[in-house]
């Protein structure tokens, strides 16, 4: 969590960043536009729905995604 708060993430954001994984490959598994992605990555309230799709696309739980 300390990670998080130095670079200013969200929880979404950082652990895209600890899997590896760039804006585009998230998005083409979520199957929406990188552009779309990176919004949605800059949100600091997600819905639980979109909390939903993006953990299963990072191959988390969506508690790990709530913090």
């Amino acid at each position: 969590m300390g990670y998080m708060a130095e670079q200013n993430m969200t929880p979404i954001r950082a652990w895209r960043g600890y899997l590896k994984l760039t804006q585009a490959q998230v998005a083409e598994r979520l199957k929406i536009t990188q552009a779309a992605y990176a919004q949605l990555e800059a949100s600091q309230r997600p819905r639980k729905s979109t909390l939903q799709r993006v953990s299963a696309a990072l191959e988390i739980t969506v508690e790990q995604l709530a913090i």
